[in-house]
């Protein structure tokens, strides 16, 4: 075994790889980037070495700086994780050159499956089945289009050096084609360093399954059962389980038998992922193989029983397997939920910030595979998975119960999170009975995504945080001060009030919090919004001023509130702009105002339209003078590795467009000045 192994990665897998290399007696190095200094990666880690700059391309793509830590630190192998360098059958070649070992598969497997294309070519010929497309060497638009109209609409166009969902649009129409065509290169240069396209049948009712495949490298291939990963968001993957549900017998013994041969065809060694889609009747397609550990292998290792990066480890040492495939069993059912910054409302467009709170379930509900401590960055470089939620049950509605209890102990606070998404996503019926298919968030949008309420509990339970705020500053600092020295004010006969200013959904409001005379543990809460009090104080008195009545008990970090007898327990997270406030499985943001600082001015320009993140400018589509209709993609950006449109709020003209191709981005820049129509 070795003695001590560099990873070359960041994140929970690095920091999985550090706990598992720990428990066998194997010292690790990590590295790190400007942006990952105080990493939690870095503090897993027995050593550690900067590599450079925030941007991958400066640091965690950087072979020649990696290879130049192994050797500065005696690391005898470097495990790749997964993105990055993970399938770069250059890096492999290197590695091998430095005399180190690359803890993963061939560089010649990792060429072979590199490319969707040629993969998709070795499969054919090793008799695997594979889904109706053209994936030749003629790149043309009239190809393209003669192909797809062969095969017919819909179809999907894939990157075929790509992964994770980047350089992959579904096109409906020819007239969609072509403007499909240049995205889907722009993001496959950008992501892979190279912008070749295949075209594929896209599969209307799809379900996307995979096969965890292991080898020795020898000959020897055994699978650990499949995995569905069916319902995904921009083509990546939330939700993963295993096994797949509504299976038949006959079909999934053909599909495992496919992935087992998938991996014989190329010597496979090491941990492995055959994808495939399955038509939901008697059909499975061959997708492509990943060459490396998947983001969802803790499903397969919870059902099985084995450390697939253990194995790993012992597989890259020279280890033979001790298993066969007649003593790998499968025992309940295992789900995973991942948890990202990002913006679910916003078409799942990443988010950014510091992690403010950050905390998850205790072990016995759930698995946490987690790279993210509270007070850390979100940054533009990297993905933006915060963490895995991982549960195991006896059987998969045991599985659906306890995820749905582990998400509502997962509390995210300082940025925005699917986390409320993913609550609904595991309480769907259909997700429950197991119906699902690739195209589960379109089909299901009005119970995903409902318009945003904010209940007077959540209300009620950010005015009990702020009470017990303004008792804990007033306190005195000796009791011996007594009431004199207290700041919380001096009455007489009058029961206690309290005013707060806070912004809710976007609009300023004044909150008075009354505490009842004959019940001190009863309060009055009475919400004015800026809108609401410019009513009143015109005379009208239908203006909407919310009041409801509550009692609270606990602190911030966990209590209960009960409103007309219901009772709900929560907690109150401060963030950088104000609070996050989590009860029950449902969470709201409020923003903190300063009542002298001209509460609720909004200094933008109507009509204007500004950036969702830092990024960088990929193309325009309208000049300044162009009039548009809603909807319309006005100017394309690229961040975190995957495009966002600017598009149109509604008819109008564009009046200004202000930056160019190329240009960087900041958060919230004004990027275009947008007339809509009278």
């Amino acid at each position: 075994m070795f003695k001590k192994i560099l990873i070359a990665n960041r994140g929970e897998i690095a920091v999985r790889v550090a706990r598992t290399a720990r428990s066998m007696g194997v010292r690790t190095v990590a590295v790190f980037s400007d942006a990952d200094a105080g990493a939690p990666h870095v503090a897993a880690c027995d050593e550690a070495v900067r590599i450079g700059p925030a941007p991958a391309r400066d640091s965690y793509l950087r072979q020649d700086i990696i290879l130049s830590a192994a050797a500065a630190t005696g690391a005898e192998a470097i495990h790749p994780g997964y993105g990055f360098l993970s399938e770069n059958a250059e890096f492999a070649d290197a590695v091998a050159a430095a005399g180190l070992t690359f803890i993963g598969p061939t560089a010649e497997t990792i060429r072979a499956m590199g490319s969707k294309s040629a993969a998709k070519d070795l499969m054919e010929a090793a008799g695997v089945p594979t889904t109706p497309g053209y994936q030749g060497a003629d790149q043309s638009l009239n190809t393209f289009a003669r192909e797809a109209e062969r095969i017919g609409y819909p179809v999907l166009l894939k990157a075929t050096a790509g992964g994770g969902g980047k350089g992959m649009r579904r096109v409906d129409a020819s007239e969609d084609l072509a403007d499909a065509v240049a995205s889907a290169q722009r993001e496959g240069a950008s992501s892979f360093g190279d912008d070749r396209l295949l075209v594929e049948k896209y599969i209307e009712t799809a379900r996307h399954v995979e096969v965890q495949i292991f080898g020795d490298g020898k000959g020897e291939v055994v699978h650990f059962f499949e995995r569905d990963c069916s319902v995904q968001r921009r083509h990546q993957k939330i939700i993963e389980e295993a096994p797949a549900p509504n299976m038949p017998a006959d079909v999934r013994a053909r599909l495992l038998a496919a992935g087992v041969q998938a991996g014989k065809a190329v010597d496979y060694r090491g941990a492995g992922t055959v994808e495939f889609l399955y038509d939901g009747g008697e059909n499975v397609y061959f997708m492509e193989m990943n060459t490396r550990l998947q983001v969802e292998h803790p499903v397969s290792e919870m059902i099985t029983g084995v450390d697939l990066v253990e194995w790993q480890l012992r597989v890259a040492a020279g280890e033979p397997l001790w298993f066969s495939q007649e003593n790998i069993s499968e025992f309940g059912h295992a789900i995973e939920a991942r948890i990202y910054a990002e913006k679910p409302d916003a078409d799942f467009a990443p988010s950014i910030g510091r992690v403010a709170h950050l905390s998850f379930p205790p072990p016995d509900v759930a698995r946490i595979d987690s790279g993210v401590r509270a007070g850390q960055e979100v940054t533009p470089y990297y993905d933006p998975m915060i963490a895995k939620v991982i549960v195991h049950a006896g059987d998969r509605e045991a599985a659906f119960a306890r995820l749905s209890t582990a998400l509502e102990a997962t509390r995210v606070a300082g940025l925005e999170t699917n986390t409320d998404f993913l609550r609904r996503l595991a309480a769907h019926p259909a997700m429950v009975a197991g119906d699902v298919s690739t195209r589960f968030i379109d089909e299901h949008r009005d119970y995903l995504f409902p318009a945003e309420t904010v209940s007077d509990h959540a209300r009620a339970a950010l005015l009990f945080a702020l009470e017990c705020e303004a008792r804990a500053a007033a306190r005195p600092a000796h009791a011996a001060d007594g009431p004199w020295a207290s700041l919380m004010g001096f009455r007489l006969n009058k029961p206690a009030k309290a005013v707060y200013w806070l912004d809710e959904g976007g609009e300023p409001a004044i909150a008075r919090v009354l505490t009842d005379p004959d019940d001190p543990a009863l309060r009055h809460a009475e919400i004015e919004t800026q809108t609401a009090a410019a009513l009143r104080r015109k005379g009208d008195v239908q203006s909407d001023i919310r009041t409801f009545s509550f009692r609270a008990e606990g602190t911030p970090d966990a209590l209960s509130i009960e409103i007309d007898g219901l009772a709900r327990k929560g907690a109150v997270a401060e963030t950088t702009e104000g609070w996050r406030v989590f009860i029950g499985e449902a969470s709201a943001d409020f923003r903190r105002l300063d009542p002298l600082s001209g509460a609720g001015a909004d200094g933008s320009a109507a009509g204007s339209l500004k950036a969702p993140m830092p990024g960088v400018v990929t193309a325009l589509k309208v000049e300044a003078g162009a009039r548009v209709a809603a909807g319309d993609t006005l100017i394309v950006m690229e961040a975190m590795k995957m495009e966002h449109a600017i598009k149109a709020p509604g008819a109008g003209r564009v009046t200004g467009v202000r930056f160019a191709v190329g240009d960087q981005v900041g958060d919230g820049a004004l990027m275009v000045d947008f007339e809509p129509e009278a």
